[in-house]
């Protein structure tokens, strides 16, 4: 068993009794205790225990192709699906309004290309981040004969109708990244997700800083079931640890908004012990906030995002970096030509989500890529790497 997997079980252990009290996604008020505020409305205590399960398990498939690998699947029949090819694939994006999904389109997009003669066309719409738009492109995708819909939902609640509608049409949809308040698509695809992420991010960071010292959480944005069950994780992690949490803000994902947060809390309170993040998009940001302070950085977490692992080794900081790999944006357009194949698959389809330490961190810097790109996208055999992905 991994350390990591280990102080996840510790910790599970000492939480499943739990009853949390429910609270509109994104609920940053104070409370007695940690300061945490209400659990999510998006916490399931039956899922974040099977998540934290999933951090040791063994997965089934190739041992080089991650993207290909299943934890603990249970397959569907997909039999009244098949058809002969070559097919349309029609992909609803989100958005490709942060650096880990352009890294990821750009994975997919390559993917796309390795099937050769087995896909005809390959469309993709991008939502820019707009539920309204989403929806709208997914009932406009209805109409174009598309042999699969790849969906990657901008929100969870306000996008169910529009796959269920989908699923509806007798269309096989697979939905990734993020998910949906139904069961209808075929299969669900993502990593780990959101509880293993924020569990083993405030682990770390509530072992590694001084007890009773201050924690300040940052968030992206409220509504978004990864990010909400990332916090909702680290929220029990903080509350079973008695953790003063100072702060739950939200950045927008704007290293300047991030700089600033950061350092007026430090302005507040003198010294922060703690940084714990729903994503990492904006570490490299909470770490210049310190550092423009004279300030040392504090234990925290952040992403496989390469300026980040770049600025954990230059400064040697105490960090961890668990992931949500972009080599997930690989799956969807595999699972689709099995579906369409008729060959069963996993449903859900759990994917295997490392998680970067010190000791493993000379791994997967390179000094070659760009600072935006993301160290798992498992592309490195991909048509146009490395130029693709620069």
């Amino acid at each position: 068993m991994t350390a990591v997997a280990a102080a996840a079980l510790l910790l599970l252990a000492g939480c499943a009794t739990d009853d949390p009290t429910t609270a509109g996604p994104g609920t940053a008020s104070q409370s007695a205790g940690s300061g945490t505020g209400s659990q999510s409305k998006f916490f399931v205590q039956a899922d974040y225990d099977r998540e934290l399960a999933l951090l040791d398990a063994t997965p089934t498939g190739p041992a080089d192709k991650p993207w290909e690998q299943a934890l603990n699947p249970a397959m569907v029949d997909t039999a009244k699906f098949r058809k002969p090819g070559p097919y349309k694939l029609c992909f609803s994006n989100a958005g490709l309004n942060n650096p880990w999904r352009q890294v990821g389109f750009k994975t997919m997009q390559a993917e796309v290309e390795t099937h050769g003669g087995a896909i005809r066309e390959f469309v993709h719409v991008d939502a820019e981040g707009k539920d309204q738009k989403q929806i709208a492109d997914i009932n406009d995708l209805l109409g174009k004969g598309c042999d699969a819909l790849i969906v990657s939902p901008n929100t969870t609640a306000t996008l169910t109708p529009a796959v269920t509608a989908a699923c509806q049409k007798g269309l096989p949809v697979i939905v990734f990244d993020r998910g949906v308040d139904t069961t209808c698509p075929v299969t669900f695809i993502n990593p780990i997700g959101g509880y293993g992420f924020g569990h083993v991010a405030a682990g770390f960071v509530t072992e590694k800083m001084r007890r009773g010292g201050k924690v300040l959480a940052l968030r992206i944005l409220p509504g978004v079931d990864v990010l909400e069950t990332r916090w909702s994780a680290a929220k029990v992690a903080f509350d079973r640890a008695g953790v003063n949490v100072v702060g739950v803000e939200f950045t927008d994902g704007d290293p300047a908004k991030t700089k600033k947060i950061v350092d007026d809390y430090i302005q507040r309170y003198g010294t922060i012990d703690g940084v714990w993040m729903d994503a990492g998009a904006v570490a490299v940001a909470a770490v210049e906030a310190f550092v423009d302070a004279g300030k040392p950085v504090p234990p925290m977490n952040g992403e496989d995002q390469l300026d980040f692992l770049k600025v954990w080794k230059e400064k040697k900081l105490t960090a961890i970096a668990p992931t949500y790999p972009t080599y997930q944006w690989r799956t969807p357009v595999i699972a689709a030509l099995r579906v369409l194949g008729g060959e069963p698959v996993p449903s859900p389809w759990k994917l295997p989500q490392p998680t970067i330490t010190a000791d493993t961190l000379d791994g997967y810097v390179d000094p070659t890529m760009p600072p935006l790109h993301y160290a798992m996208c498992g592309c490195t055999k991909l048509p146009g790497y490395p130029q693709r992905w620069k």
